[in-house]
């Protein structure tokens, strides 16, 4: 019954949409038979690994399987003993190489733990490798390098061939009228020259072959007949040699032949992987959060077939929908009108718990939250059998009797149109019965039907749930968008009417439905107006929440700019400052020099006096100011400080004052200090 689903709800095309994104061959041809994990334990590590090839492709661009081939067949010969060709020994070499270099980058990704305990088990036999390397080209040719004896044969051979073409070259020369072609050709491994028929005696020796018309013949002459037998005998040798080689390589892969396997193994899982993580990406796809007891949250679900069909065949646009199943519900009803996405609903939500299953991202919204059901069991389209004689309904109650022989208590079933195709008195108390049952014995049941009586349900059973697809009365169309909570209203009678039956027969046809109907249709109406209402002002609050916080992030970066603007002004003023004092510094130094030196005068010290003044002034207004210390050090008259600004000493001649002030003597000179600019001796 699980494989019969995957059929119904298209899982294989989603696989092939997989297989584009794999890098390898094993990957491609691996996804494109992607099977479905039966234990939960193997679902978290598939979307793990998923996880961490994600985090791989936002942080590093991914990683490369660069030269990892297809070597299946190979590897399988060589466990039976046989020798591989050249071509074959070069691809599992490649393949040795990138699986160590895939190693190599999975190493340095320490965000990636389980994708690193899957690469640190590849042997890569690099000696292997090499070996192969030294024997083998790109083209699959045996190097003459791979044997001394190979070496020897092959130049030999040139030799030998070198002298043939030679002495053919001199036959053409002097017959070159007896040539039907200034060419020299083989025929069975031997050269030859196309001769005219009419002189064939001017060139003597063996006819090998004889063109369509019979005008040219293809002759051996006699003077080369023993190096072309020596050469046919070197090519065999040479032919031997190389399958000696190719025999030892091959043995060397029969060694190893297990590891290989388990490598190939290995390397698919993350090509597979990487494959789950780009195609989630290129989704807009979000990981599942498996919850048991909660709700089931699935926002703007969109299905990944019509995502593909919108982007690659020019499809039209993918309405997404809205599935919020509550935890107590086990069975939703989904009603509404023919056409309005009720079936697409139930394979959209079908193929979400498949790819959860599976480990791969689900194209939602986060939070994507959802149980982890065992099956997913569906009975979907039409199932009809002329060599059986079944009908649509017979065809039903078949697939949905081998669903309830499979089904378990975590399982997820799929029902679209249950208990169509037959009396509808007799199928709607089929389908009551059949919900009720899986109602009790699985985690979730969706079902979609036109049954009126269906409707009713969830205000008889806490565990029915309605929901319907909203359909415009104005264009007559369906909008494909989910409602919850909202029971489907049967609008075929107002289609019937725009549509142009005449109004006496719809009439006729509301007598018959009864009043109660078009109430129901009235209430129902009106819930759907509310919904709508209600959806507008929702989006309109978050539009406006959105506007908010964009134009508060506005405000902080441009509060964060003028800060760091006033921040450079002020750095850039007070190392203006700091030049200014201390070219005046610089001035008081020149001064007191003069004065040291005896060049008194009162113009000197009104200068030194001018500039001290004029370096307080720069100071105040504009260095920050620097909190007052305490005075420590207690000074008496005759006591000698540092001037450090100066590097000079002086003697002190009053006690400092309360502000820390008082007057020292430098050489000749009588000056005033405050106490934190001096360093007692």
């Amino acid at each position: 019954m699980q494989a019969e689903t995957l059929d119904l709800l298209e899982w294989n095309r989603l696989c092939q949409h997989l297989s584009t994104f794999t890098t390898t061959k094993l990957g491609a041809i691996a996804s494109a038979h992607l099977p479905i994990p039966d234990r939960y334990e193997d679902t978290l590590e598939l979307l793990t690994q998923t996880k961490e090839a994600y985090a791989l492709e936002e942080r590093s661009a991914g990683v490369s399987l660069d030269g990892i081939q297809n070597i299946t067949e190979a590897v399988f010969r060589a466990e039976k003993q046989g020798i591989l060709s050249a071509s074959e020994l070069w691809a599992i070499a490649t393949t040795l190489a990138g699986a160590r270099n895939l190693r190599r980058q999975l190493d340095n990704a320490d965000y990636c733990p389980n994708l690193q305990i899957l690469a640190s088990e590849l042997r890569t036999y690099p000696d292997v490798e090499q070996e192969i390397y030294r024997c083998i080209d790109e083209g699959g040719n045996v190097l003459d390098r791979a044997s001394v004896r190979l070496g020897e044969i092959r130049h030999e051979l040139t030799s030998v061939r070198d002298q043939i073409l030679s002495k053919l070259q001199n036959i053409m020369q002097r017959n070159a009228s007896s040539l039907q072609e200034q060419i020299i050709t083989q025929r069975s491994d031997r050269y030859v020259l196309a001769v005219k028929s009419p002189q064939r005696d001017r060139i003597p020796g063996v006819i090998h072959d004889t063109s369509s018309t019979g005008m040219t013949l293809f002759v051996e002459p006699n003077s080369v007949v023993q190096s072309n037998n020596r050469l046919r005998q070197l090519l065999k040798m040479e032919q031997a040699q190389i399958e000696i080689i190719l025999a030892e390589l091959s043995a060397k892969i029969t060694a190893i032949a297990e590891d290989l396997q388990k490598l190939l193994i290995i390397v698919t899982k993350i090509d597979l992987a990487v494959a789950r993580a780009r195609y989630g990406y290129w989704l807009g796809a979000n990981p599942p959060h498996f919850l048991d007891n909660e709700a089931i949250v699935l926002r703007q679900l969109r299905h990944p077939l019509l995502v593909w069909q919108q982007r690659n065949e020019e499809g039209r646009e993918v309405v997404p929908v809205d599935v919020l199943v509550s935890p107590q519900i086990s069975v939703v009803v989904i009603t509404g009108p023919n056409t309005g996405g009720k079936t697409a609903t139930l394979k959209t939500f079908g193929l979400a718990a498949l790819m959860a299953k599976a480990g791969m991202f689900i194209p939602a919204k986060e939070p994507v939250e959802m149980p982890w059901f065992d099956l997913v069991l569906a009975d979907i389209g039409d199932e009809q059998s002329l060599q059986q004689n079944l009908s649509t309904f017979s065809g039903h109650i078949r697939r949905i009797g081998r669903i309830l022989d499979s089904l378990s208590s975590r399982s997820l079933v799929l029902l679209d149109e249950v208990g169509a195709g037959t009396d509808p008195s007799e199928g709607s108390a089929i389908a009551i019965a059949l919900l009720e049952y899986l109602g009790e014995h699985t985690r979730l049941a969706i079902a979609t039907t036109h049954f009126g009586e269906l409707k009713a349900l969830k205000y008889q059973n806490p565990r029915f749930e309605n929901a319907s697809v909203e359909f415009d009365d104005a264009s007559l169309a369906p909008t494909y968008r989910l409602l919850w909570g909202i029971p489907g209203r049967s609008n075929a009678l107002a289609i019937a009417g725009r549509l142009g039956l005449p109004q006496d027969i719809i009439d006729a046809a509301q007598v018959q439905v009864g009043i109660g109907s078009t109430e129901m249709n009235d209430v129902i109406a009106e819930l759907e107006a509310q919904r709508r209402e209600q959806t507008q002002k929702t989006e309109a609050a978050a539009n406006l929440l959105i506007d908010t916080e964009r134009l508060h992030k506005e405000i902080l970066d441009r509060a964060e700019m003028m800060r760091s603007q006033a921040k450079e002004l002020r750095e850039r003023q007070e190392k203006e400052v700091n030049a200014a004092i201390a070219q005046a510094q610089k001035e008081v130094g020149r001064v007191i020099r003069k004065l040291q030196k005896g060049e008194q005068g009162d113009e000197q010290v009104a200068a030194m006096q001018r500039t001290e003044q004029r370096i307080e002034e720069l100071t105040k207004r504009h260095l920050p100011t620097v909190p007052e210390e305490k005075v420590q050090v207690q000074l008496k008259i005759g006591d000698r400080v540092r001037i450090p600004k100066f590097n000079k000493i002086a003697q002190v001649l009053t006690v400092p004052n309360s502000s820390g002030e008082f007057s020292v003597r430098l050489g000749h000179m009588k000056l005033t200090v405050n106490i934190k600019d001096t360093e007692k001796v």
